[in-house]
């Protein structure tokens, strides 16, 4: 019995040495498997958050130029605001100059405006009525050889 103990034993050997390699070969081939798996994961992670840190970034710059533009409209606003309070103002200064400042100061911007000395002065129907002869006798006086004319706005 010994030779056939001996030939079961060998073929145990081999069987068991057969299994061996086939477990260290099926070991292999899964953490071949395991290792492009997790290989594939990270890329496909680094992926994902590359979009996401894309997508983090083109929302940033949104909202930076919104930011932006709401600013801008802001001091838009801001000098709008301040424009019509200076034509506020300046209308008030205009309205309660006395009579012959007022005058004096169409006359003088009806002289400065004037190139030919031919020029026609546009007035509003109530100033006039109540200073275009004024006007137009003082800046042609300014004038010196200048014969501006009146009329009146409509």
């Amino acid at each position: 019995m010994d030779g056939i103990e001996k030939i079961t034993g060998r073929i145990a050997a081999d069987t068991e040495a057969e299994i061996a390699a086939i477990r260290a070969e099926a070991r292999r081939q899964a953490d071949e498997i395991t290792a492009r798996y997790e290989a594939q994961a990270r890329r496909e992670a680094e992926e994902i958050a590359a979009r996401g840190r894309r997508s983090a970034e083109e929302r940033q710059a949104r909202l930076a130029s919104v930011a932006q533009l709401d600013a801008r409209k802001l001091e838009l606003a801001a000098k709008q605001e301040m424009l019509a309070k200076a034509y506020d103002r300046a209308m008030e200064r205009l309205t309660s100059l006395p009579d012959g400042e007022y005058v004096g100061l169409l006359a003088g911007l009806a002289a400065k405006a004037s190139s030919t000395g031919r020029e026609e002065v546009i007035l509003s129907q109530k100033d006039r009525a109540r200073y275009g002869k004024q006007v137009v006798t003082q800046a042609n006086e300014r004038l010196g050889d200048g014969h501006l004319t009146l009329s009146v706005q409509t």
